[in-house]
């Protein structure tokens, strides 16, 4: 018998996921087999995730968000605040946290990792007091989450993300900031400006080649070339994380980032626009219990001098 048997789990829903309309009866079959009492509650917007976590905390022993990556991160606050632990059922366009947690993305899959009970300890990070797991963007992605029809998300999932996408791009002018680390700020002209807390992010991409969602830091990077044609050449070396090899690439690592720009600009925290510059990032470490698969657990990576040097010959 494992430690979450006979517990009360609260199983939040957003309906307007990419797989929001998919029946969640074999996830609630599955997760009651294996001795969870389920109540379903759905929302219809992000901030109500947050408020029924509170409403219903004491009717509850976890929480569980069916949805994707902006819901999760929407109910991270209040499970913080909680300290109930969260579990993940992937109905998003790019579950990347699921990704970075090897969570699987069939929903039974998925529950059954819930039912099984293994835990993890992750990092949470936040943009002026809002939760992100993935990574926080200025610049093109938030142009990009600005942009992106919501029917055309649903309907044609990362392939309508690189639509909208190469639309972006044909557009995109840089922008002058201040970024400031540890009291010592630069003045950069940048295109985007991501702070990742976790590994994967944008369907796949990684934030840095040995970021870790529990290494207790953020990590910056910024796209300062001249030529923005030359993303191209750089898209292999985002899919790796290597991509701070290249010189156009400003990165950093620390647990605090202030970011200034001449004007308000838009942030986008795990798909979804939550605040505006100027921007105050911080890590709050191993802040929340994720149900997670033991293989998730894993050891941290370390760079490996071939990966680099085929960044640079990208």
């Amino acid at each position: 018998m494992n430690d979450i048997t006979t517990r009360r789990a609260l199983l939040l829903v957003n309906p307007k996921a990419r797989r929001g309309q998919e029946s969640i009866a074999p996830v609630v079959e599955r997760l009651e087999a294996g001795g969870l009492r389920v109540s379903v509650e759905t929302f219809e917007a992000l901030p109500e995730i947050a408020r029924d976590i509170v409403r219903l905390r004491h009717r509850a022993d976890l929480v569980i968000v069916c949805g994707g990556d902006g819901s999760v991160s929407s109910a991270a606050v209040a499970a913080m605040e909680s300290g109930l632990p969260m579990g993940i059922i992937p109905m998003g366009t790019a579950n990347d946290l699921a990704r970075t947690l090897e969570i699987p993305l069939d929903l039974r899959k998925a529950a059954d990792v819930i039912v099984q009970g293994g835990r993890r300890l992750i990092d949470v990070g936040t943009v002026n007091g809002h939760a992100f797991f993935n990574v926080a963007s200025i610049g093109l992605s938030t142009d990009l989450a600005q942009g992106l029809d919501p029917a055309l998300k649903k309907r044609f999932g990362r392939f309508g993300y690189a639509l909208a996408a190469m639309k972006v791009l044909t557009k995109a002018r840089h922008f002058e900031a201040r970024i400031t680390e540890k009291g010592v700020a630069t003045e950069v002209e940048t295109y985007q400006i991501a702070v990742g807390n976790g590994r994967h992010y944008g369907g796949g991409n990684v934030v840095e080649e040995t970021a870790e969602i529990d290494d207790g830091h953020l990590d910056l990077y910024s796209l300062e070339m001249t030529n923005l044609w030359k993303m191209a050449l750089l898209l292999r070396s985002f899919r790796s994380g290597t991509h701070g090899a290249w010189s156009e690439v400003r990165t950093a690592r620390c647990v605090e980032f202030d970011i200034e720009t001449k004007r308000p600009m838009p942030v986008n925290t795990d798909g979804e626009i939550v605040t505006s510059t100027p921007a105050h990032f911080k890590v709050h470490p191993k802040a929340i219990s994720v149900f997670a698969p033991a293989a998730a657990r894993m050891q941290p990576r370390t760079k490996v001098l071939g990966d680099t040097v085929g960044a640079n010959s990208g």
